[in-house]
């Protein structure tokens, strides 16, 4: 999800800019033009470091800006098909819970939040199992699966990524440390029979 890479791209410096310390402005330009985008490779860069210039800068006919080649590493963010993540649930409606994973939000559909049949409490912003009466809702902390990814380059927030809690070892943070409770308690029931066993 989250790596660092090495990047060669360009930057525009506008004729306004050229008259100040080069590298300072090849920085922040790298920083504005990069930060917070998404490229073809469904990489959003969250941070630009270590900006280098590369030879000198070459100018276009008809534009006064000059451009210059910059090398870089970056922090990105690369949501992952299967990829288990944390989130923490940040908006709940009818048909589901956005959870928030890093950068961006996906959709936790009302159909992958658990085995139960859900009642949907949109004044308490939650989702209520019926049978288990476990809840969802915002500000939680989750254990997601990817299990779709559609990036929207132009605008990453429209990015579309679906997730899933209904697999071992997913959902609620507070669920996953029941059930753990759960199954070592029986576990440790069969022990605890043979031993009384095994006294008398």
């Amino acid at each position: 999800m989250y790596m660092i890479v090495h990047r060669d791209d360009t930057v525009r410096i506008p004729p306004d800019m050229l008259s100040y310390d080069m590298d300072t402005i090849i920085d922040e330009l790298t920083h504005t033009n990069f930060e917070g985008k998404m490229n073809h490779e469904g990489q959003m860069t969250i941070q630009t470091m270590n900006v280098d210039r590369k030879g000198d800068g070459r100018i276009a006919h008809g534009d006064a800006g000059v451009y210059q080649n910059v090398s870089f590493d970056a922090i990105v963010f690369k949501p992952m098909m299967y990829e288990v993540v944390m989130g923490t649930v940040c908006e709940v409606l009818k048909y589901g819970v956005f959870v928030r994973i890093g950068p961006l939000d996906g959709l936790l559909h009302i159909s992958q939040v658990m085995d139960d049949h859900i009642d949907v409490d949109l004044a308490n912003e939650r989702l209520v199992g019926k049978e288990t009466k476990r809840d969802i809702k915002v500000g939680d902390r989750v254990r997601v699966r990817i299990v779709t990814v559609s990036i929207n380059e132009k605008n990453p927030r429209e990015s579309k990524i679906g997730l899933t809690m209904r697999q071992p070892g997913l959902g609620k943070l507070d669920w996953i440390e029941e059930d753990k409770k759960k199954d070592s308690e029986e576990e440790e029931t069969p022990a605890k029979k043979s031993k009384k066993r095994s006294k008398k």
